[in-house]
């Protein structure tokens, strides 16, 4: 009866009983033992040898250019280094305890790469999974975003926001706004405020854009609660950005002679952008790849041994700044 709810085929068992079966696996961990099985077909080595795993936020993460360019670094160090990417899940999977420990054990894999997750953490159970994860896998890397005891590899975004905002002061801007997420990059842009001798900051730092229709919402709102917009504009990202740049020419507002607009990421939409974007470069594939890279060489320790690799950034200058 249990294979029949651990494989999905053969006879049909009814939802009660797979229910029971499913808290049964849930609370004992059970997983098949591939081991077992590779030496049962008279195969000695172990199933995880040079596999990897990537768990996503979500699905729309393929739609996003971004992170596109992280899996591409991924793939690629992969295939350089001789290793497979032996699944690509997303983070809600995992709370199957079937597929979780089909998975997510050493057997299967021997490093697992966690891409963003840091959006998809929204309760304690969720906290939980994590925590399980880490008790499966030695080598783990947070991708793009960090977590407490896990080796990381992300670039910096404070420096990204102060490297941003410094230029735009330095092309004597003054009056300037943040329209983006949340993190360190607010902690940039007031650092370079504060550099200034600029302690005004009560209202700059505005909204939590994350995407180029909440970037065009964000400024939307931003013009109606002004009287006029500020006359420069940091956004957290590139597609914020192109939300930003289609509300201001439905309105008529030239880039950058009215406002200018600054970015960060560098993707490869900034260079056709109208006008072509002055961004903060991003090393998106260099991320993928270096996540890559922890895991073959072993170095993605966890909690004392957690290694945690920040990827310098660089303005990149075009026309709407």
């Amino acid at each position: 009866m249990v294979s029949y709810v651990l494989n999905g085929y053969g006879r049909t068992v009814a939802p009660e009983t797979r229910q029971k079966i499913l808290d049964a696996i849930d609370e004992l961990g059970y997983r098949p033992n591939k081991y077992a099985q590779a030496l049962s077909m008279g195969n000695g080595r172990s199933l995880a040898d040079r596999h990897i795993g990537i768990v996503l936020c979500s699905a729309e993460m393929f739609l996003r250019p971004y992170y596109a360019e992280i899996l591409a670094g991924i793939h690629s160090a992969a295939h350089e280094k001789g290793f497979h990417i032996r699944f690509i899940r997303f983070f809600d999977d995992l709370k199957d305890p079937v597929l979780c420990n089909q998975l997510i054990h050493s057997e299967e894999i021997c490093g697992l790469l966690l891409v963003a997750l840091d959006q998809s953490l929204k309760t304690p159970e969720d906290r939980q999974i994590i925590e399980e994860i880490r008790g499966r896998i030695d080598q783990i890397v947070c991708v793009e975003w960090q977590m407490p005891g896990l080796s990381s590899v992300s670039f910096d975004r404070q420096d990204a926001a102060f490297q941003a905002v410094s230029y735009l002061f330095n092309q004597g801007y003054k009056d300037i706004v943040y329209l983006g997420e949340l993190d360190q990059r607010v902690s940039g842009f007031r650092q370079a405020f504060l550099e200034r001798g600029r302690e005004d900051l009560a209202g700059l730092s505005i909204d939590d854009a994350a995407d180029m229709p909440s970037g065009y919402e964000a400024v939307h709102r931003l013009h109606q609660s002004r009287a006029a917009l500020p006359r420069a504009i940091l956004a957290g990202s590139d597609e914020v950005a192109m939300g930003l740049l289609l509300y201001l020419h439905e309105q008529r507002i030239a880039v950058p002679s009215e406002v200018a607009v600054i970015s960060i990421d560098n993707l490869e939409i900034a260079e056709y952008a109208a006008p072509p974007l002055t961004t903060i470069n991003v090393q998106k594939r260099a991320m993928g790849r270096h996540a890559v890279e922890m895991i073959v060489n072993r170095t993605a320790g966890q909690n004392e041994h957690a290694m945690s690799v920040l990827l310098p950034v660089n303005l990149v200058v075009r026309k709407s700044a």
